[in-house]
């Protein structure tokens, strides 16, 4: 694998650790309160949500750049 392939899927692996911990943290929370199994729900949650975003991630993370590049009048 090249160095801009595996640093395109590190990025994606963290970038999805983060953000998916903060926002499924946060929607656990408004939708259940912190009640006594707050932390197995939240985990199960992240864990789902860490599945199907870190693909997300990777296959659209350069369409948001290529995106990003044309509103701001970026050359390509």
């Amino acid at each position: 694998m090249n160095p801009q392939k595996t640093f395109h899927l590190v990025f994606s692996a963290v970038m999805g650790a983060l953000m998916i911990s903060l926002m499924t943290l946060v929607i656990t929370f408004v939708n259940v309160g912190l009640v006594e199994d707050f932390v197995g729900r939240w985990l199960r949650a992240f864990l789902i949500a860490y599945v199907v975003g870190v693909p997300v991630i990777f296959f659209l993370a350069p369409m948001a750049r290529k995106i990003t590049g044309r509103l701001l009048g970026m050359p390509a």
